[in-house]
Parts: C-alpha cells; sequence; structure tokens
C-alpha cells in the first residue's frame, strides 16, 4: 500500500503537536514505520488519508462495540447538536443515562460522568481513600488506569517495596502510596497488605486485563481479591474501561459474578466521544461532593453530545439480546483461524480471549501476567503487524494491545483476515 498523503501530514504534525501525535501509542514507535492517517469509518473500516481501506480490529481501542459511524448513534449526536453543544449546567439526558447504566450494571447505585477513563479511575482512587481514611493503593504491573501520577509506576526491588517513579515528573511522595502486585498472583497481593497494615485505602485492577495484550483473571483469582479486601476493609475498584458494556451488559462484574466496590467505565459508555464515569453503591457515592467532602468537578462532564451519544449506544446494547453471543462467535471464529494458520507454519504463539477481546503473543509459554507477555517475540510482532497493515488489516501498532473485535465484522472479514494472516506467516 501506499501512504504518501500519511507520510506528508505526519510530517506536518510532527512540527506542532510533541511526536506528531495526541497519545504516544499512535506513533508508531514499538513497531517502526510512519503513522496512518484516518480520513473517515464506517461499520468495520477504516479509509485512510491515501484512500487505502482496513478492516479494523482496534475500534477506537474498543468504544465501536457496534462498529464506526453506527447510525443511531451518529443521529442522537446531530440531532442533540442542533440545540446547543455545551452548558455547564444540568440536563435530563444525564439523568437518563445515569438510569440506564446503573439498571444494567450489578451492584451500583449511582454513577457520575467525567470526561476520560484517566479521570474515572482517578477520582475513584480518590474517593476510595477519602471513604476508607487510608492513603496507600495497590495496582498491578501492566494494568493502565491512565496516566494520572498514582498509575505511572514501576515495580520495586521486591514484593513488600514501595513502586517508584515510572515517568519525570511523578514525584517520589506520590509513588510512596502506590503498591505494586504481580497481576493473578494472589500470594503476592497478600503480602503487600500484611507489609501495609491498615494502611492500604483500595485495589484497583483491569478485572480483564487489556494493556499487556489481553489477560483473562485465572480461575478464583478476582474471588480471592474480593475476600482479602473484605477482610482487611479495602476497597476493590474494577476498572471496567475497556471491559464495561463489552464483555456483558453488566461488564466483568456480571460475567465473573464478582461485586467490586467502585466500577471505572469509559470507551463503551460513551459510543466513540470522550467519556468516563465512576460508579459504586450509595453509602460511597454519597461521599462525593457536593454531599460530602471528596471533592471531584469537571466543567464539561455530562456533556451533551456526549451524554447523545453513550444513551444511544447503552440502548442499543440492552434492547440487543444476542449481541454478546454474535461478539463471542466472532472472536472465537477468528481466535481458531488463527491458531490454526499460525501452527501450521510453526510459529510459536499464544492467544488469549475473552469475550470479543484478543490478543495474539508469540511465545511459548502462557501469558498471565506483565512478565510472561514480555518475553513475546517483538521482532517477529513488528513484522506481523506491517504484514497485515500493507495487506489492509489494522491492529493496535503494539505488542502489549488487545484487538477489540466489533458486530460490524462480517465472516466475510474474517476469513479475509485469517487469509491474509496465513500469508503473513509464512515470511515470519
Amino acid at each position: 500500500m501506499i501512504y504518501k498523503r500519511s507520510s506528508a501530514l505526519f510530517a506536518q504534525a510532527e512540527q506542532v503537536i510533541p511526536g506528531g501525535v495526541n497519545s504516544p501509542v499512535r506513533a508508531f514507535k514499538a513497531v517502526g514505520g510512519t503513522p496512518i492517517f484516518v480520513k473517515e469509518a464506517k461499520g468495520a473500516y477504516l479509509y485512510d488519508e491515501d484512500d487505502n481501506r482496513f478492516i479494523d480490529y482496534i475500534n477506537s481501542w474498543g468504544p465501536m462495540l457496534l462498529g464506526h459511524a453506527y447510525e443511531p448513534v451518529v443521529n442522537a449526536v446531530v440531532e442533540k447538536a442542533k440545540k446547543g453543544t455545551s452548558f455547564g449546567m444540568p440536563t435530563e439526558i444525564e439523568t437518563q443515562i445515569a438510569e440506564l447504566a446503573v439498571s444494567m450494571v450489578p451492584n451500583i447505585d449511582k454513577i457520575r460522568f467525567v470526561n476520560s477513563g484517566t479521570e474515572a479511575c482517578m477520582s475513584a482512587v480518590r474517593l476510595a481513600r477519602g471513604f476508607t481514611g487510608k492513603n496507600k493503593i495497590i495496582k498491578f504491573a501492566g494494568c493502565y488506569h491512565g496516566h494520572s501520577d498514582s498509575f505511572l509506576i514501576q515495580a520495586g526491588s521486591g514484593a513488600v517495596t514501595f513502586g517508584s517513579p515510572n515517568s519525570p515528573g511523578v514525584t517520589e511522595g506520590t509513588a510512596k502510596d502506590t503498591l505494586l502486585a504481580t497481576y493473578n498472583d494472589i500470594e503476592n497481593v497478600s503480602q503487600l497488605i500484611a507489609a501495609n497494615t491498615n494502611e492500604i485505602a483500595c485495589i484497583i485492577l483491569e478485572p480483564v486485563a487489556g494493556n499487556m495484550g489481553c489477560i483473562p483473571p485465572k480461575d478464583g483469582f478476582l474471588q480471592a481479591l474480593r475476600e482479602l479486601c473484605d477482610t482487611n476493609n479495602i476497597l476493590l475498584i474494577f476498572d471496567e474501561v475497556m471491559s464495561g458494556f463489552r464483555l456483558a451488559k453488566g461488564g466483568a462484574q456480571e460475567l465473573y459474578g464478582i461485586q467490586a466496590d467502585i466500577v471505572c467505565f469509559g470507551k463503551v459508555i460513551g459510543g466513540g466521544l470522550p467519556v468516563g464515569a465512576f460508579a459504586a453503591r450509595q453509602e460511597i457515592m454519597n461521599h462525593l461532593a457536593p454531599l460530602g467532602p471528596v471533592y471531584q468537578a469537571g466543567t464539561l462532564s455530562g456533556n451533551p453530545l456526549a451524554m447523545a451519544a453513550g444513551l444511544a449506544m447503552l440502548k442499543a446494547i440492552n434492547e440487543d439480546h444476542e449481541l454478546f453471543n454474535r461478539l463471542e462467535a466472532k472472536t472465537k471464529y477468528l481466535h481458531e483461524g488463527i491458531t490454526k494458520v499460525l501452527a501450521a507454519s510453526n510459529i510459536e504463539h499464544k492467544i488469549n480471549r475473552v469475550g470479543s477481546m484478543i490478543s495474539v503473543h508469540f511465545t511459548s509459554e502462557d501469558v498471565v501476567d506483565f512478565e510472561s507477555s514480555a518475553k513475546g517475540n517483538n521482532d517477529t510482532f513488528k513484522k506481523f503487524f506491517h504484514g497485515l497493515l500493507n495487506a489492509g488489516i489494522y491492529i493496535a501498532p503494539s505488542a502489549f494491545e488487545t484487538w477489540f473485535i466489533t458486530d460490524a465484522l462480517t465472516y466475510q472479514d474474517l476469513d479475509e483476515t485469517i487469509a491474509v494472516i496465513e500469508k503473513v506467516a509464512k515470511t515470519l
């Protein structure tokens, strides 16, 4: 494929935008080459500025569950925009989407809308600290909760040491209150709790990880976390920015039958517009201002365009009783097809899949946490990525990101994808 216009646009963007992009992974640093610039999208397809068509497997990193330019969402936004784009005052539609979300998700009474998943997770941690009166948090290596200071922490020297900043600009004071655990390792979490008795406000995690590839929780892991939190007066926060309304109507809580204390949302809940939200039972949410002492605010929170998009999306999900079965079937079909062609070429790989989230890891080991994910062959992934890209298949330009399946994909699209992977596999 020819990317002449994309290359020119990237060079132009680099002059006025750091790295030429407004989010680092878009820059193709992990895979090399020049990012493509999208002109438009429809259904399961992207069209770049050079008029190349791509079958899309990132879907704006998750929100496009029903496909790009989904007509009910587009119509809702257009009609709402005609009446004004922002007021900074309450609107009825905020209550309507809140009522619908609360009815769909287990174990939440109230929800507050913000502008991003980062903001939702940051606010959830602040609320947990305010509610419990404790300062420290536990997060897991490889789980990404946005770029708030508390979350940009790498491992220390041992299982019970403090984290250290993983980015310049994050202070050691912030880092000392963030404890880093190993995903799917409940003993490691127990050690952290024992070493910091009565100091931990919350444990935050992606119940299905999506930022080290798709990594499901081991059997019993989420339940064991729930029990540890109950025993030690710790709040359990599920970051369902990716999994919320994607893995089930009620997200991972419904899928695994585990109740979190606070749940964070983004992506699907906004129908593709910038939205985040956090929710909990009433006694926790009532600690937020103006009812309680924990302050959180946002000028554009509950923006009417975003609320219109999200409401249209949630209504479509709630009314389609076969949606998640279709998504599961399509993702399984893709999984089985990729497995067959990679195995035929004797390429070491592991595929993880939960619902409509899936990832391919070029390793012989099971991928269960960040350490095992990092052992994947990145050189093979780079060749794999560019082979697919040049044949019109767009996956995330990073080995550490999940693929997101959309209902707009047809089985013909899936067969085309598998056929391309079969050809690419012979070159790896």
